[in-house]
C-alpha cells in the first residue's frame, strides 16, 4: 500500500475538509499522462512528510460531484487544504523540487 490515500464524493468532506492535517488533494484520471507522471512524486512527498501532510487522490472520472463543485477543469490539479479551506492551488505536473517549494509553507 502506498503513502497516498484515495477519496471520493461521499468521503471527501471527512477525508479532506475535516482533516486536522494539511491535506493535498490530487485531482486526476486514469487516462491523464501528466497525472501518471506525477503519481510517484506525490507518493514520495506523502511518505517523506507523513507527519504533517496527507496526500489524497480523487479520480475526477468517478467523482463528478466534487470535481464540478470545485470547478476542476484541468488535470492534474492539486488543492492544498488547511483547516478546511483551500489555501493553495497547483495546476499541472511539476517536478518534485517545484512541488516541495510550493508546499514548504505548509509542511511545518
Amino acid at each position: 500500500m502506498g503513502a497516498t490515500r484515495t477519496t471520493d464524493d461521499a468521503s471527501f468532506d471527512t477525508d479532506v475538509v475535516k482533516n486536522s492535517k494539511v491535506t493535498l488533494v490530487d485531482f486526476w484520471a486514469p487516462w491523464c499522462g501528466p497525472c501518471k507522471a506525477i503519481a510517484p512524486v506525490l507518493e514520495e512527498i506523502a511518505r517523506d512528510h507523513a507527519d504533517t501532510l496527507d496526500v489524497v487522490k480523487l479520480n475526477t472520472d468517478e467523482n463528478p460531484a466534487i470535481t464540478g463543485k470545485l470547478g476542476i477543469t484541468s488535470i492534474p490539479t492539486m488543492h492544498v487544504y488547511k483547516d478546511g479551506e483551500i489555501v493553495k492551488t497547483i495546476v499541472g505536473a511539476k517536478p518534485k523540487p517545484v512541488l516541495l517549494r510550493e508546499l514548504e509553507p505548509f509542511l511545518g
